[in-house]
């Protein structure tokens, strides 16, 4: 092969490299990596939320990815749990507690924005017995009767879990009902599972949790003067966050009135309005620190 034969094939070998190297690359810039609605993106939050407001968050993440094309990596477990795991990791976009306990201690402690905090809805602490109430459980001194098998969320790391100890312990009951509690869980939604499952014959929880599974749990409402706390979950900007603009983004959505109906859907109580109905004179939020071990 003569020199400027070898030259022209040289040359055409590489012009054809460059076309489909070209054309790969081009293909994929425009094919969408996730998002309905045919939207391309590679951007992606990540929300770390005690589990108090699992079912409707998970609807509402997918409906704000299929809206923008942004995926939304939900982490839930107890409050306290996901705040330890955001601080061992330093990663997250947002904080979702479930109630203003743990959010004062992310503030305190640098985790979230506190000039980025939202109300998102309101929480009632409750007593959630199986569907039927087999033992007929009316009030938190029935939680102490002799053979009544209790369940708790764990006070130190999950808020409902802290609600039901600061009831017990303001009522004067703690002793006596501990010594039926026969087992502490590390999530709101373990709570909840435990009645559903019959697994005790009561718990402490919130309200709202009958409407997760009204076929499976009962609510019994707690007389106004026993509820020590109105709670809520709050939500915020991570000081982690490296995308705060679309961060704030989501947690416009999820307070808009879009977001709310999807909270209202599943029984949650989305103004301190329809909270006071059920305790007029119960204080909102704050924080709470155990009398005694637990």
């Amino acid at each position: 092969m003569s020199g400027r034969r070898h030259f022209l094939w040289m040359l055409a070998a590489v012009v054809m490299a460059m076309a489909m190297a070209s054309a790969l690359l081009g293909g994929c810039a425009g094919r969408p990596e996730r998002g309905g609605e045919g939207v391309a993106t590679a951007r992606e939050i990540r929300v770390f939320a005690g589990s108090a407001s699992k079912p409707p968050l998970e609807e509402i993440a997918a409906r704000f990815e299929a809206r923008t094309g942004t995926r939304v990596t939900l982490t839930f477990g107890g409050s306290g749990a996901v705040l330890s795991q955001m601080k061992l990791s330093k990663q997250g976009d947002i904080y979702l507690p479930g109630s203003s306990d743990f959010m004062e201690l992310a503030k305190k402690e640098g985790v979230v924005l506190p000039e980025t905090e939202r109300i998102v809805v309101y929480l009632v602490p409750a007593i959630n017995v199986p569907k039927g109430n087999p033992q007929g459980i009316q009030g938190l001194e029935d939680l102490a009767k002799p053979g009544v098998k209790v369940g708790m969320a764990r006070p130190d790391t999950v808020c409902v879990g802290l609600y039901g100890a600061e009831i017990l312990e303001k009522a004067g009951l703690d002793s006596e009902v501990k010594e039926n509690i026969v087992t502490y869980v590390e999530s709101c939604e373990k709570v909840a599972n435990l009645v559903a499952l019959g697994q005790v014959d009561a718990v402490l929880g919130w309200e709202v949790f009958a409407s997760w599974n009204p076929d499976k749990i009962e609510t019994i409402y707690l007389p106004p003067e026993k509820v020590s706390r109105i709670g809520y979950i709050p939500v915020a900007v991570s000081s982690y966050s490296t995308q705060r603009d679309l961060a704030q983004q989501f947690i416009d959505y999820l307070t808009s009135e879009e977001g709310k109906a999807v909270f209202k859907k599943w029984g949650y109580l989305t103004t301190e309005e329809e909270a006071r109905r059920l305790a007029p004179q119960a204080p909102v939020g704050g924080e709470y620190r155990l009398q005694n071990p637990w």
